[in-house]
């Protein structure tokens, strides 16, 4: 009898041990299964977030080719614009050469006032716009704003400086829009 009070009593410890052994192995699946689905839900909250991220960057791709668009269509605008009021402002000289032109006369002192007249009107512009003309003789010769095309002796000039002036030299700020071109002393 003892043998077999043991023998049940390994039969016992051994189903408590099955058992126990199956409820870890259920615990196991258990937390296994739990873990993949928290796995899941993260990839899945992950995948969203990347979803909103390319959605973004492709609206600050496309916000950006609209700017760069509009951009350039102001830039030619304005060129365009600014192109346009510089010659209006010049319409009234060309209005006093085509008066020059068709009034005839004998008088050479009027056709040389009314030239005097529309040129000094012509300086007006430029000065507004704020264009001014350099290379005067007597100036010292400087190669950045003036462009040399001959050379002469002089007692009465110091040397290196504009004996004569072929053309003014126009500048707007500090961008030269045409050399002068001069004469220079040796």
């Amino acid at each position: 009898m003892a043998t077999e009070e043991i023998k049940k009593n390994d039969e016992v410890t051994e189903e408590a041990e099955n058992t126990s052994k199956e409820q870890k192995s259920k615990k196991k699946r258990a937390d296994k299964k739990g873990e993949t689905e928290a796995l899941k839900a993260e990839i899945e909250k992950l995948n969203a977030e990347i979803t909103a991220l390319k959605d973004a960057h492709l609206r600050t791709l496309a916000e950006y080719d609209n700017f760069r668009k509009r951009s350039q269509r102001e830039k030619e605008a304005a060129y365009g614009d600014s192109k346009a009021n510089t010659l209006k402002l010049l319409l009234p000289v060309i209005d006093n050469f085509d008066r020059a032109t068709e009034k005839k006369t004998d008088d050479i002192e009027v056709y040389r006032k009314g030239i005097e007249m529309t040129l000094t009107q012509l300086s007006d512009i430029l000065k507004n716009l704020e264009v001014e003309s350099f290379g005067e003789v007597g100036d010292e010769f400087d190669p950045n704003i003036h462009s040399a095309v001959m050379t002469v002796e002089s007692s009465d000039l110091p040397e290196n400086s504009v004996a004569g002036v072929f053309e003014k030299g126009y500048r707007m700020g500090d961008r030269i829009l045409r050399f002068a071109t001069v004469q220079v002393t040796n």
